[in-house]
């Protein structure tokens, strides 16, 4: 005599029965439909921020072309080039010098500063104090560039050009050293440590959420063997962070390459390849000098500009891939890869 159980049909078993029903609910889940969902959003906004990219690479690399193919003869002859030069390489190597001389600069005196600040907020100061902190430096990212050159221009200027007109007397006592100082403050050197203050925000943020997802064990196993804090900082939280710490100050040193209003309203501007950074009319940056001529610009000058985009454009392609290279060789230390 056969049985059947209730909910099941008559020749089959409970197991199959309820290995049926699992399969036709997996099949009509809400929730796998939403995750391939999902997935398809994720991967076309992956898509599309490759074709913006490749299309933004396109369009300077067709503008440029005009610039780069012209001649000596033609560029002189339209007056598109600043007085002198006959090559656009004349003005794109001096043009990336100095944006790289400022940028590297400010990354210098920035990223040391914005860990210390990372440190004392996530594992030093206490939380009463740790939040205002964190606060106050997360404020200085929302504060626009034109702020920051207003008060570099009219302010810092006026009053850091005494120390380094001291620096300059100080250095030029060394021999076959002349190091000169503009007498305004606007030099490479004052614009460098106000690019430091923007990316200063962006650093410190970054590690300090890289520091405070040190995991937990590993201060308590460095304090059981009788670290002291600082010595628990060396040995476990650092070495954690390093990649995010690289990765973070990667972030301000891509900000500081492409700033743009700060340096033109405190830079005296030059076209040389000079060490002078304390002194006036000796550098210039790409985005600055852009900035300062694009509304003026025509015809084949529009090129120039282009091109020394375009010269932008590749050396923060670089600078991003140097990061990437170096945080994945540092991948084990770090969980915020």
């Amino acid at each position: 005599m056969s049985t059947t159980t209730p909910g099941t049909t008559p020749g089959t078993t409970p197991g199959a029965a309820a290995l049926g029903d699992g399969k036709k609910r997996r099949g009509r889940s809400p929730e796998r439909g939403f995750s391939r969902g999902f997935r398809w959003i994720a991967t076309g906004s992956g898509i599309v921020l490759l074709v913006v990219l490749a299309a933004v690479a396109g369009f300077l690399v067709q503008q440029a072309l005009p610039a780069l193919t012209a001649g000596s003869a033609e560029l002189v002859e339209q007056n598109v080039l600043p007085q002198g030069m006959t090559s656009i390489w004349q003005l794109i190597v001096p043009l990336v010098f100095g944006t790289l001389l400022a940028s590297v600069i400010a990354l210098a005196i920035a990223t040391p500063i914005a860990v210390g600040i990372a440190l004392f907020i996530s594992h030093y100061a206490p939380r009463r104090v740790a939040a205002p902190v964190g606060y106050v430096v997360d404020l200085l990212a929302a504060i626009p560039s034109v702020v920051y050159g207003l008060w570099g221009g009219a302010v810092f200027a006026p009053f850091i050009r005494h120390v380094w007109n001291w620096i300059a007397e100080v250095l030029s006592l060394l021999p076959f050293w002349e190091v000169r100082a503009t007498a305004t403050g606007r030099s490479l050197a004052t614009a460098a440590v106000v690019l430091a203050i923007m990316i200063l925000p962006i650093i410190t943020a970054v590690s300090r959420e890289v520091f405070k997802q040190t995991p937990r064990l590993h201060e308590e196993a460095a304090l059981a063997l009788g670290a002291t804090q600082w010595e628990v900082i060396r040995t476990a939280v650092l070495p954690f962070g390093r990649s995010g710490v690289i990765s973070a100050a990667m972030l301000g040193l891509g900000r500081a390459l492409g700033e743009t209003m700060a340096v033109l309203m405190i830079l005296s501007p030059g076209l040389l390849v000079s060490f002078q950074i304390f002194d006036g009319g000796q550098q210039q940056t790409i985005a600055a000098f852009i900035a300062s001529q694009f509304p003026e610009a025509a015809g084949l000058r529009v090129n120039v500009l282009i091109a020394t985009g375009l010269a932008l454009f590749v050396i923060t392609m670089l600078v991003n891939m140097a990061a990437r290279w170096i945080v994945s060789r540092r991948k084990e230390f770090s969980g915020a890869n």
